[in-house]
């Protein structure tokens, strides 16, 4: 069931998003008067067709679903009939043809904007950004944090949770940056803490970088929370709203404690001691194997929030100021993707973090089963990664079509067909090169679990 619910989420997701972006090129077409002969879904012979309007457009759906594709009359690609030579693709201003080549990639940032706009309205509890006590010689413990901090704004800027908190620092991690945060302590008192980054490599951001820093969320219950579907912690008998009176035969005094015996016990049975309901029970748990980034070593994991009382609140910014805070995160997204691709390109951050097919048909399961709001959000995480991959200067691409129009624009004539031919082979090289080293870290994460 697990399998099954994982393929319908990849599915309904990358379908989705495919879509979106195939009708931006087909909508912005319409509107610069080109005729539209196919609008296809994955590639491929079709296994479904239908011509719909007054253009009676093929609306088809192909065997294989990876992409998608607008076929718009072309005097490149067969013959046109002297009355519809001005529909013609090839006969539109340069500027026109921009327009609708750029509108797929910008169809992606438009869905991902409303998705993050419908999230931001609804709100979402998420856990505040209050910090469990840093290991010693850790960044964190340097800088003077201490247990029960709770970081209140970074830079000048409000943090809103610990989501907000961690997004943050990643930016500045990765710019080498320096965080000065406002916290507040236990007793309520106020104090700046300097989080200097600039020691950090791009590839410390990697992984679990926070932990790296030695910043931990504050767990003060070791109690149980959300319960994923299918993991150990449910196959084991855990609820949510169990508290967690001992493990491994030694009592829990604080959720951390509990984390870390779990850690410690990969593929290892573990006995709890858990409260429910004001009855004792006795539940054993084999913790899975994880590979932890940040020390290279497998790690036990339950799949279950561990920590059921956390401080939370409500992040929600109302029906006006939800709008400009999802510009913001789709603009602040697209522009750290853009810089994470560079530095893979000047060898700063590893290719590793490169995802293929199988590792986005995981993440796409496991948001679905947390939920309908993680799964938009991965949504909008997915819609922006496509629009800014197809907006980058690689011939076959979106971006590739951008640059020959820019050229033209600049020459005032358009790029010869020999160069559109040699960019094609090396565009095609790329992608595949791209294709493999994705695929190559899917298989490796497959491996090592």
């Amino acid at each position: 069931m697990t399998l099954l619910q994982t393929l319908l989420a990849f599915v309904f997701a990358l379908g989705t998003l495919i879509a979106i972006h195939e009708f931006g090129h087909y909508i912005v077409a319409k509107w610069c008067g080109v005729k539209v002969l196919r609008y296809c879904i994955g590639f491929g012979k079709p296994i479904f067709s239908r011509r719909l309007g007054k253009d009676q457009t093929e609306w088809a759906l192909a065997a294989f679903p990876i992409g998608g594709y607008v076929k718009f009359l072309d005097e490149r690609e067969g013959e046109v009939a002297p009355h519809e030579v001005h529909r013609a693709f090839n006969r539109q201003s340069v500027w026109k043809r921009f327009a609708i080549v750029a509108a797929g990639p910008v169809a992606n940032f438009i869905l991902a904007i409303a998705l993050y706009y419908a999230l931001f309205i609804h709100g979402i509890d998420e856990p505040q950004a209050i910090i469990a006590t840093p290991p010693p010689a850790t960044l964190a413990a340097g800088s003077g944090f201490q247990d029960g901090d709770q970081v209140v704004k970074l830079n000048g800027d409000p943090i809103k949770s610990w989501t907000d908190l961690r997004w943050r620092i990643l930016q500045l991690a990765v710019e080498r940056g320096t965080a000065n945060l406002e916290v507040v302590s236990r007793s309520g008192a106020p104090r700046a803490v300097v989080l200097n980054l600039s020691s950090m490599s791009a590839a410390d951001a990697e992984g679990d970088f926070m932990r790296k820093i030695g910043l931990a969320l504050h767990r003060p219950s070791p109690s149980i929370g959300k319960v994923i579907a299918g993991g150990a912690a449910q196959r084991a008998g855990f609820q949510a709203g169990d508290r967690i009176v001992s493990v491994g035969g030694v009592a829990a005094a604080s959720g951390d404690q509990v984390i870390k015996a779990i850690r410690a016990s990969a593929e290892k049975p573990l006995k709890f001691e858990v409260e429910r309901a004001g009855a004792v029970l006795q539940l054993t748990a084999t913790p899975e194997a994880k590979l932890d980034e940040a020390t290279k070593e497998k790690i036990g994991r339950i799949n279950a929030e561990i920590g059921a009382k956390l401080a939370m609140t409500n992040v929600s910014y109302g029906f006006f100021g939800s709008l400009p805070q999802a510009i913001e995160k789709t603009w602040d997204m697209s522009i750290f993707s853009l810089k994470m691709l560079g530095k893979m390109v000047t060898g700063e951050v590893s290719w590793k973090n490169l995802s293929g097919p199988v590792t986005i048909a995981d993440y796409a399961g496991q948001s679905a089963r947390m939920g309908a709001y993680y799964y938009l959000n991965f949504l909008a995480l997915i819609s922006i990664s496509l629009g800014v991959l197809n907006l980058l200067p690689i011939p076959l691409l979106d971006g590739g079509h951008l640059l020959y129009y820019v050229l033209e624009i600049l020459r005032r004539k358009p790029v010869s067909e020999r160069v559109m031919e040699i960019g094609q082979q090396f565009g095609m090289g790329v992608l595949f090169v791209l294709m493999a080293f994705a695929l190559y870290n899917d298989i490796q994460r497959l491996i090592s679990g």
